[in-house]
């Protein structure tokens, strides 16, 4: 159910609905837009009587919802998310840039990369402390010492800290540290984990899975919504394929997709994407041309030297490049955008 506030709805207007329905044994989520607010309801397993709400002061239109998701769709917020995440902002007009190195290994690794990063004029800083590795004897990162350098950086440098959490333990551990939690692919469709993202009061940054689908990537968006987390920011990060000249398929028919279903930001991954260094600027730069809210890239001071997925990382050069090359780029993509949107 979808319950749609006239313009001029009261503050308590929109409290006394979310008492009804909370009276009806369900939850409600107002979500406020540019000239209304709307309000989700979930928790019900049929069918809701419109009846119920269509005489509340305020509001205008009660409309059923058929749609396997509920909050994350349009018809709930026709405008455009826009997710806070520390002192910046993904979603808005402004092309994010998130960089850093794969895996956090030591102090001179992270500060010499936050030093090239925080240079770029980039605002977001990823580095995992935690990481999922195939092997149980691969590097498996600094854990809490690696979230506390990250603390560090941002403080020292300005950046917001983006990283991932593998399970509760590591959401709370991650939101006490960072600016905004990872959940990485392996784990898109861990629903306790989402659950317990969505109750935290910290963004959630949510990689597609493997070889998961629209539906698939959109449903787990609308588990950590349903527990009250609004600020869900997509990833697509490629998928598996029959493809081998890349270690991932970079799927990015799924940006145009998702900006038409959903009002959630997406962002792309070109560094787990295609795996390979060369590829990497071009993918970005592809990324953005079919509208991208932003772009995570892995960057290590010496590549070959990286204890996780050094063939995929760019070195400071190479990133500051891609940077240019990206920040023109999207200017020339957000002006037709934005005049067709005036």
């Amino acid at each position: 159910m979808l319950i749609v506030m006239r313009s001029d709805a009261r503050t308590e207007d929109v409290e006394k609905v979310i008492k009804v329905i909370e009276a009806l044994g369900f939850r409600g989520h107002a979500m406020p837009g540019e000239s209304r607010t709307a309000i989700g309801v979930t928790g019900n397993r049929g069918a809701i009587d419109p009846a119920h709400f269509e005489n509340l002061s305020g509001v205008a239109e009660a409309i059923r919802v058929t749609k396997p998701y509920k909050l994350i769709s349009r018809d709930l917020r026709p405008e455009k998310s826009i997710v806070k995440v520390g002192n910046a902002t993904i979603g808005g007009s402004e092309l994010a840039v998130i960089a850093g190195p794969c895996a956090l290994e030591n102090r001179d690794q992270v500060f010499a990369t936050a030093k090239v990063v925080a240079e770029s004029g980039a605002k977001f800083f990823r580095g995992g402390a935690f990481k999922p590795r195939t092997s149980p004897y691969a590097f498996q990162g600094l854990g809490i010492e690696g979230l506390q350098m990250l603390a560090e950086v941002r403080d020292q440098f300005g950046l917001n800290i983006v990283t991932e959490a593998m399970d509760e333990h590591g959401v709370d551990a991650v939101a006490k540290y960072a600016d905004c939690v990872q959940i990485g692919a392996r784990n898109m469709q861990n629903f306790s984990l989402l659950k317990y993202a969505g109750q935290i009061e910290k963004p959630v940054l949510l990689k597609r899975g493997l070889s998961a689908t629209l539906d698939e990537l959109l449903l787990a968006a609308e588990y950590i919504m349903a527990e009250g987390n609004y600020d869900v920011i997509l990833c697509e990060r490629g998928i598996r394929t029959f493809a081998q000249h890349a270690r991932n398929t970079m799927d990015l028919s799924i940006i145009p997709a998702v900006h038409r279903l959903t009002h959630l930001p997406i962002i792309v991954d070109p560094s787990h994407g295609t795996g390979h260094n060369y590829m990497v600027t071009p993918l970005a730069r592809a990324g953005v041309a079919v509208g991208a809210d932003g772009l995570i890239i892995e960057v290590h001071p010496c590549p070959e030297e990286a204890l996780c997925d050094g063939a995929q990382a760019l070195t400071p050069g190479q990133y500051l490049d891609l940077v240019q090359q990206v920040t023109a780029l999207h200017e020339l993509v957000a002006e037709p955008a934005a005049i067709a949107a005036g």
